[in-house]
């Protein structure tokens, strides 16, 4: 949470620790909606000094604007950064992000593949004045190909790359993860690409060129499910809430609700199967070893069901735990981070906002020794610091209200 001093101080409030790892690198933000924004968001959160670049509003769009940005899904994507208005379309604008280019480190964009160049702000354009750029694109369908230019979201991506054919109860028909996955992974893969290029720049002096897309993060997440197809030639088919080559893994019923619980290695199951007073499953010879497991899941997890519901999942899940068995409820959302394990780890932080008040939102899933992953500083509003960074670059204050009148910024 910031302190007195710091809200104070807006500039300073805005500035980079040094001590955190990134630092020393400059980010300009092109991005929207959540795969790209996600992204930056892991760039800015480790100190790298964020300039979120967003299209001037009209008069028309100015409160809406507002209300969205003090929305939490908006507050969450853009935390840690800074807000500069400038008009691409117009060619004042660009030379302003061009100039703003020739220090930057990193551009990222997941705009629709040439859009960019349309603009006059592609990679091909920045490189040729900064060459040691590293710029960073996601799109829907990837740079390439006959789908290149076709735009997408999120849910397109599940059901294309896969992912929906295998999320459901068997004989369901496609389900959608609850959650973002494509675009959410779609951005922590272009920061990873990001920051190995940024590694190879320090060797070679180049910057590069960092794609991804949403249907590439889909593929990628299949894991060992496409390794089934590419490599055994198995169509994997939906599973619901056990494991799709692993047995006993899954989500089973209990006396009140439902508990997690994998017991699969050959010790695990003979533990298993004596805390749940079952013990002949463990030397019944249809579930002798984990792959006769496998064969005969449905009669094995009909077994386990029946025993479970004997307790409640509390009840169990402190037996289970004492016995070694990985197991675990299923939370509500509010559950999670009123777990005493989630809020020890401290994967929530405050930060002051000057509307809002103190608002917690989730930090960064990692933690380094030596650096802390607190939230330094609120979403800024649009534009806010548009002044300091243009008058950064050499602007006076008369022609930094002159290209307001413009509509520039």
């Amino acid at each position: 949470m910031l302190d007195a001093a710091k809200a104070t101080d807006a500039t300073a409030a805005l500035k980079p620790p040094a001590a955190l790892p990134l630092a020393r690198f400059k980010v300009l933000d092109l991005t929207l909606a959540r795969a790209g924004p996600s992204c930056v968001r892991t760039l800015a959160d480790w100190g790298a000094d964020v300039i979120r670049i967003e299209p001037p509003p009209s008069d028309s769009e100015s409160s809406e604007l507002l209300g969205k940005r003090d929305g939490s899904d908006f507050q969450n994507l853009h935390r840690n950064k800074r807000a500069i208005t400038l008009n691409l379309k117009n060619e004042r604008g660009r030379e302003i992000f061009m100039r703003l280019a020739d220090t930057a480190d990193v551009i990222v964009e997941n705009m629709r593949p040439g859009v960019t160049k349309r603009l006059g702000v592609d990679y091909e354009a920045v490189t040729a004045r900064n060459p040691k750029i590293v710029y960073g694109s996601i799109s829907g369908f990837g740079q390439i190909g006959p789908y290149a230019e076709r735009p997408s979201l999120d849910q397109i991506a599940q059901g294309m790359a896969g992912i929906m054919s295998v999320t459901g109860l068997p004989g369901q028909g496609p389900v959608r993860a609850g959650v973002a996955v494509t675009d959410l992974m779609a951005g922590a893969f272009l920061a990873q690409g990001l920051l190995i290029a940024l590694l190879e720049r320090e060797v070679s002096g180049e910057g590069r060129w960092v794609q991804t897309s949403l249907i590439e993060a889909g593929i990628n997440l299949l894991d060992f499910q496409a390794a089934r197809w590419l490599m055994d030639g198995k169509v994997p088919p939906q599973e619901g809430n056990f494991h799709p080559t692993i047995t006993p893994m899954g989500l089973y019923p209990t006396a009140d609700s439902f508990l997690n619980i994998a017991a699969n290695s050959d010790k695990n199951f003979t533990t298993f199967c004596r805390v749940v007073e079952r013990e002949r499953m463990a030397t019944d010879p249809r579930f002798a070893n984990s792959g006769l497991r496998g064969r005969n899941k449905d009669a094995l997890n009909a077994l386990i069901a029946d025993a479970l519901r004997q307790r409640t999942t509390r009840e169990w899940f402190d037996i289970l735990v004492a016995a070694g068995i990985p197991c675990g409820p299923v939370y509500a959302i509010n559950e999670v981070f009123a777990d005493p394990q989630v809020k020890a780890l401290g994967i929530t932080q405050s930060v002051t906002h000057p509307r809002l008040g103190d608002i917690d939102l989730v930090a960064q899933p990692c933690t380094i020794t030596g650096f802390d992953r607190e939230i330094r500083h609120a979403t800024p509003d649009l534009g806010e610091q548009t002044e300091t960074v243009l008058t950064s670059l050499g602007y006076s204050a008369n022609e930094v209200a002159d290209l307001r009148i413009a509509g520039v910024i």
